[in-house]
């Protein structure tokens, strides 16, 4: 029961819309702006550095705070990772957005940064060198993450590895826009204004 309440609750701190929030303070609607995602990316092109970083801080804390509860309560290795992807769950699928919602990147680091902090340098280095040489943020979360089960079987426990994986899936899931971009050489740069 502890577990079930803690993923509902994950849940719905996943589906606080952060940057939805921010780009209103702007008065900006980020819905129909920009690519129309949630994310920090698009809070970058259309509302600036600021909003973005803002946004990005917030969607991280989120999954920061989801797995620090589950700690705390001692849920156990496995489910403070569960409880973590739950809230993933909640930003990529929001209540408060009729069940529509960010790409979870953010989220995703925020989970790792409590969940296991060796695997979330590794996976931010690898995210920011592949974004600093593409300059493309889709690509370096497709590459980051996707290396995470690898580097996880590496370095982490077996115990973890099945939230990995399952995190990975996710990224890749809710990128299959930005896949088919990158093929086509039509996606937008970083920093690229809406």
């Amino acid at each position: 029961m502890k577990i079930v309440i803690l993923s509902a609750f994950a849940y719905l701190l996943g589906s606080l819309p952060t940057g939805l929030l921010i780009a209103k303070i702007k008065g900006i609607d980020l819905k129909s702006s920009g690519s129309g995602n949630i994310g920090a990316t698009n809070v970058l092109r259309t509302a600036g550095k600021w909003p973005a970083l803002l946004t990005l801080l917030g969607d991280c804390l989120k999954g920061v705070a989801a797995v620090f509860i589950a700690r705390y309560l001692s849920a156990g290795v496995f489910f403070e990772g569960v409880v973590g992807l739950f809230a993933i769950l909640g930003h990529n699928f929001s209540l408060f957005l009729k069940f529509r919602g960010g790409k979870g990147v953010a989220t995703s680091l925020g989970v790792l940064i409590i969940y296991s902090p060796q695997i979330a340098i590794f996976t931010i280095i690898i995210w920011l060198m592949t974004v600093l040489i593409s300059k493309y943020s889709s690509l370096g979360a497709l590459v980051s993450f996707g290396l995470l089960p690898l580097i996880a079987v590496v370095f982490d426990s077996p115990w973890r590895v099945p939230v990995f994986l399952t995190m990975t899936i996710l990224i890749f899931l809710r990128h299959m826009d930005n896949i088919r971009r990158l093929l086509r050489g039509t996606e937008s740069k970083v920093g690229a204004r809406a």
